[in-house]
Formats: structure tokens, C-alpha cells, sequence
């Protein structure tokens, strides 16, 4: 196996319909890794022919990540059919509005999908890569992993708890063989920052804070996402790679 090829290894990713979830989905597979795609049903199909245009195999799975005992079975049934070398952590949901706000089903919404879903799905799947000892558990975190952000509470501190968790992992799970990592994205244009992009005295504050000058497309997150994902890999532990377009350097 060369230093880049996926050939052979199957991942699996969350939020794949769209966003830097359907970015990473089609990377992969451009590196030679067959694809399971978890997700909501819309745009979960389109999905998954991205994926198979490039000669990789393509599954779906729709199972709500806020509904514990619905990913429990998701997983299962996943698990029974096949073997999954590579878990990407990608899905998530957000909440806007300040703390004072903040309604206890947000709350409690934000950091179900966010957090604790993260935290099953990487038990449910890392556990037999430990007992292979091999495997590759990647989280997407955030720049809000690192800073407070406006009117996020709930996604801050869930996003601060992913990048501890990788962290957490990584030292009981690297002597076992799997590496856990997560990537930190800058501002992407995705559906989940529609509302800052569509603000223009917002949106230009954040751009003006990016050295690159400009937002992220998703595509731009997925070789990350890959390089962790592969042997070059190998020997990065617990680390949360920032692809910010320079933002925490300003």
C-alpha cells in the first residue's frame, strides 16, 4: 500500500448528503475507498452516485443520530455487512440565538448530534477496530473547538468537547493500533453558515479576518480528511488539523 491509496478499506461518514460530509464521501472514494454514506434520505441517493462515478461501491444508511437506540440498530446492521476501516464523524446541527435564549431541547438537541453521537459511533465501530488493531476514527471539530463565536453556545461547547474527545481516544486507542484525529475547518460554505454568509456586515468581518480572503469550499476540507485517513497518517495521534485558510494565525 503506497502512502495515499484507500484501496481495499471501506469508510464510513456521517452527514454525507452534503457539505464537507459529501466532499470528504467523494475524495475517499477517489483515493480507492468504498463508501458507506449515513445520512438524511434527501440528496443521500445523489450522494452515493457521486460516489460510485468513481469506481468505488456506495452504501446508505438513514438513521437519526439524535435518536440513541436508531443509530444502535444503524450501526448493527452496518457492522453485520461490513468491515469499516475508516469512521468520519462529520454531521452535525447547530443552534443560533444567544445564551440567555438558548431553549433546553436546543441545547439538548445541539449536543446529542454533535457530541454524544460522536462519542457512540466511535465505540460502536472503533471497538473492533481495537480488536483489529487498526483503523482510523476522523472528527470534524471547528474553529469553534478554540474560541467562544457569537450566539453558538450549544455548537461551541460541543465542538470544544470533540476536539477533547479526540484527544481522550487517542490515548487509550493509538497502543491498540487506531488513530484518532479530527479535522478543524475555517468558514466553509456550507448550509450551516447560510445565514452568516447572507448577513453582509457579518460575512465581512469574518472574511476580513481570513488571510486567504475568502470562505472554504467544502472540497477544500476533504484532502484532510484523506491524508488522515491514510497510511501517511500513521503516526499522527490525537491531533486536530486546522484547515482555516490562515484564520487562527491572525
Amino acid at each position: 500500500m503506497t502512502m495515499s491509496t484507500l484501496d481495499g478499506r471501506t469508510a464510513l461518514v456521517t452527514g454525507a448528503r452534503g457539505g464537507i460530509g459529501r466532499a470528504a464521501a467523494v475524495a475517499l472514494a477517489e483515493a480507492g475507498a468504498d463508501l458507506v454514506l449515513w445520512g438524511h434520505q434527501d440528496n443521500l441517493d445523489e450522494a452515493a452516485a457521486e460516489v460510485a462515478a468513481h469506481g468505488a461501491k456506495a452504501k446508505t444508511v438513514v438513521a437519526d443520530l439524535g435518536d440513541e437506540s436508531s443509530v444502535r440498530r444503524a450501526a448493527e446492521r452496518v457492522l453485520a455487512e461490513n468491515q469499516i476501516d475508516i469512521l468520519v464523524n462529520n454531521a452535525g446541527i447547530i443552534r443560533r440565538g444567544p445564551a440567555l435564549d438558548l431553549s433546553d431541547s436546543d441545547w439538548s438537541a445541539v449536543l446529542q448530534v454533535n457530541l454524544n453521537s460522536v462519542f457512540l459511533l466511535s465505540r460502536l465501530f472503533g471497538g473492533p477496530m481495537c480488536e483489529r488493531r487498526s483503523g482510523k476514527v476522523i472528527n470534524i471539530a471547528s474553529m469553534l473547538s478554540f474560541q467562544g463565536g457569537i450566539n453558538v453556545t450549544s455548537y461551541t461547547v460541543s465542538k470544544h468537547a470533540v476536539a477533547g474527545l479526540t484527544r481522550a481516544l487517542a490515548n487509550e486507542w493509538a497502543p491498540l493500533g487506531v488513530n484518532v484525529n479530527a479535522v478543524a475547518p475555517g468558514y466553509v460554505a456550507t448550509a450551516n453558515t447560510a445565514v452568516l454568509r447572507a448577513d453582509p456586515v457579518r460575512e465581512a468581518e469574518i472574511r476580513s479576518r481570513i488571510p486567504a480572503g475568502r470562505w472554504a469550499q467544502p472540497h477544500e476540507i476533504a484532502g484532510a480528511v484523506v491524508f488522515l485517513a491514510s497510511p501517511a497518517a500513521d503516526y499522527v495521534h490525537g491531533h486536530v488539523l486546522a484547515v482555516d485558510g490562515g484564520w487562527l494565525s491572525r
